[in-house]
Parts: C-alpha cells; structure tokens; sequence
C-alpha cells in the first residue's frame, strides 16, 4: 500500500499547489491508521495513509470511493465508472505458507442519490483486476452515511456499509489450498461468495485554523458467511475487527 499510497498523495501534493486556480475543492492530508494487516485480522499494523476527499467538476477522488466520473448527474442522483485500490497480503507471520497477494486496481460503477451535502446512499459494483493466478474476482458494496454538526465546529459522521464478494475473490484471502494448508498448518477451505462483512464507522472533523483540520475516524468490521467460517480466520484471525484513523488535512475552497 505504502507505494501507491505515497505516490499518489505527492501528485496530489503538487497539483493543490495551483488548487484554486485549477477548480479543486475539497480537503487531501496524510494521516496514521492502525488496522488489521488482511481482511482476515490475522494481526494488526499501523501505516501511514493519505486522507483524500477532492472534486473536480464531475471528477471526485477520495480514500474510500478512489477515483470516480460523475457521468449522470440529477436529481441528486448521480452514476457513473470508477477505479479504486485494493491492498494486497504478504503471508509472512502466522500466514507463512499461504499465496502472497498483490496489490490489485479496482474498475466498476456506482450509483449514489445524495439530495444533500450530509447524507447519501450508494451502491457500487467492482472487478478486481491485476491479481496472481485465480486471484481476484468480483466486488460490490451497498451503504449510506450521514453526517451532522456536534457543536464548537465540529462534524460527525456515521457510515454503515455491506461488502460483498463472488467466491473467486472470497477465496483470494480466506481460502486455503492444499499446497497452502500442508506448508501452513491451516485446514484446506474453498470460500464461497456472499455477503463478506458490514463495517461500520464514526469519523469526526476537529477545526484546528483556517482551512485546517485534524480528523478522526473509528471503524468496527464484522466478517460474515464464507469469509467468518474461513478456516484461516478460525486459527489465527478475527471475526470482530477494529480499525482507527488519525489524519492532519488542508481544505481547498
């Protein structure tokens, strides 16, 4: 992730130099997450992240969402393709033995309907591209999120979202092989598809100066069916996740 990551938020750095002049509003900022290191919750791990929050005309770009083109707009709908990131797993650790994944690019589309600036809700259907052999598959997401004012300046926000995936992409970081099982230790496991976790989350803009704010993000992840049952998560994962987010960010008017 570090890569990517980096990369993409110092061609960001340089474009918000001329954001005013270019049309960019919205807020990018590079932040700390503690997380799990896999979807399984083998073990948790603190990395440096970009925070990304920024449009463009039709053009939006953000941490959760990736890149997306708003190419129908109305009525507070709005649909259109997208290509996102999708963080890969190096099986070291308790995960010696298993298929290390790589990093993958995610391109779909998406529908959202947001009559407001404080709520939304949307949908979004992905195919996971660039993996090793019989990695990746398909991915979707149903969710909504509402956002309000605290007091003192200060914004919530309250995200519930569904993941889905089909088994091919299940089976990428909750299945186990034969060859996997005999040099892990961990059962041999076929996933299926279905209905992989609903995570929730509670984020928080703090103001700190003008066009300055620190945010803060807390998420809980709980994996369902295929991906709960995995015989990886059973051994040396987690069921219940967390995830926490610590960000410095600069608003472009």
């Amino acid at each position: 992730m570090s890569r990517i990551t980096v990369a993409l938020f110092a061609a960001l750095t340089c474009l918000s130099i001329n954001a005013r002049a270019e049309g960019i509003t919205g807020e990018a900022g590079l932040g700390l997450s503690y997380q799990p290191h896999d979807p399984t919750g083998s073990r948790y791990e603190s990395r440096p992240v970009p925070y990304l929050d920024l449009d463009w005309g039709d053009v939006s770009l953000s941490t959760d969402d990736g890149l997306t083109w708003n190419a129908f707009k109305a009525n507070g709908f709005s649909a259109g393709p997208y290509v996102n990131y999708l963080p890969g797993r190096t099986s070291n650790g308790q995960l010696r033995g298993l298929r290390d994944v790589p990093d993958m690019g995610e391109v779909g589309g998406f529908v959202q309907y947001a009559p407001a600036d404080f709520w939304r809700v949307f949908a979004s259907v992905g195919q996971a591209v660039g993996g090793g052999h019989g990695q990746g598959g398909v991915l979707g997401r149903v969710g909504g999120e509402l956002g309000y004012p605290v007091g003192g300046g200060v914004i919530g926000s309250t995200n519930l979202t569904a993941h889905f995936a089909d088994a091919r992409q299940t089976q990428t970081y909750f299945g186990v092989s034969a060859d996997e099982s005999q040099a892990s230790g961990i059962r041999r496991y076929n996933a299926g598809g279905g209905l992989q976790n609903v995570a929730l989350t509670q984020s928080f803009e703090f103001p700190l100066a003008p066009h300055w704010s620190l945010l803060t993000s807390a998420s809980w992840i709980h994996l369902t069916g295929s991906a709960a049952d995995s015989s990886i998560v059973k051994a040396v994962g987690r069921a219940d996740q967390v995830e926490a987010q610590v960000a410095i960010a600069y608003k472009f008017d």
